[in-house]
């Protein structure tokens, strides 16, 4: 009868090497792949809460405070606020988040068309920033809410100014 022969310290190790390097490998190629069709990456949920973007039915929507916010009957983003934007567009764009949804808002007081064509010209004015910092326009898509999506009371002036924003939506869709 023949005697098995024990495995020897350097035949285990060699086993035990490459089930590493085997399970390093899967793991890298794990991190590479892009995520399924409507989810995001860890790296791009991360960004998004980092910058202040709250899940919602209709998607991850920039939070309440950091909203573009607008003067009466103004749709001009300079300086800081365009700053911003752009800062938040190139960390976006920065994770491979390629598509979103600009939607611009008025308060109450004026018609509603009007209220609609301003909340278009700021959705618009948004949209140019983040194509500026590195979106493709092709992938951003602009809405125009007008009056009707109010997040404050038209009643106040505080609540007016709170109306006067645009909202950043990056869907899942």
């Amino acid at each position: 009868m023949f005697a098995s022969r024990p495995p020897t310290s350097l035949t285990s190790r060699w086993k035990a090497w490459v089930a590493a390097v085997m399970l390093a490998s899967l793991a890298v190629a794990g991190c590479q792949t892009t995520p399924p069709a409507g989810r995001l990456s860890p790296a791009q949920l991360a960004v998004l809460q980092q910058e202040g973007f709250m899940q919602t039915g209709e998607g991850w929507e920039l939070g309440l405070t950091d909203k573009v916010l607008f003067g009466f009957n103004e749709d001009l983003i300079e300086g800081d606020r365009a700053a911003n934007v752009q800062r938040i567009g190139r960390a976006l764009s920065g994770v491979g988040i390629e598509r979103l949804r600009v939607d611009g808002h008025t308060d109450d007081a004026g018609s509603a068309d009007y209220n609609q064509s301003l909340s278009v010209r700021r959705a618009e004015a948004v949209a140019r920033l983040l194509a500026d910092a590195g979106f493709a326009r092709d992938n951003i898509e602009v809405r125009g809410l007008g009056k009707n999506r109010p997040v404050a009371d038209n009643r106040t002036a505080a609540g007016r100014a709170e109306n006067r924003r645009v909202a950043i939506i990056v869907s899942v869709d």
